[in-house]
């Protein structure tokens, strides 16, 4: 079994990482912020897109270094409702420094203010079969995600 270990330092890293996050599973309570350490941290169970095997998720660890601040929406602490992971992106504000979003179904989202772009993902090692790959409303005639 590969285990899968990233590491973004730009925004370039980051989509690739946000690419392997999409419709990663968790709960709030999956979600730490360490503000004396300037640490984020989250548990996935992240779908494995690898093509032509059955669907399965994998568990995974994201860190995100260098986190000044953290400011969520949507999230309340203690739901066991699960949320979605759709996409991970970082806008500068006074570069190398900006905001990295997390961006959940149902309107749920995640701001952290960091120094710079600083995150690991890596495959913790339990893998399961899924029942079906995640699927996505496509608006052909615009050519987005409906």
């Amino acid at each position: 079994m590969e285990l899968l270990r990233l590491a973004a330092l730009d925004t370039e890293d980051l989509t690739v990482i946000s690419a392997h996050l999409q419709d990663a599973i968790l709960r709030p309570e999956d979600v730490t912020y360490l503000a004396g350490e300037q640490r984020f941290l989250m548990a996935v169970r992240r779908f494995d897109w690898t093509p032509d095997v059955p669907p399965r998720r994998r568990l995974a660890g994201v860190h995100v270094e260098r986190v000044r601040g953290a400011k969520s929406r949507g999230l309340t602490p203690g739901d066991a409702t699960p949320l979605s992971l759709l996409a991970v992106t970082f806008e500068p504000t006074d570069a190398p420094s900006g905001h990295i979003d997390l961006v959940f179904s149902g309107g749920a989202a995640l701001r952290l203010e960091v120094e710079c772009i600083e995150v690991r993902m890596k495959d913790l090692g339990p893998v399961w079969e899924s029942v079906a790959r995640p699927g996505h409303d496509i608006d052909t005639s615009a050519g987005t995600a409906a």
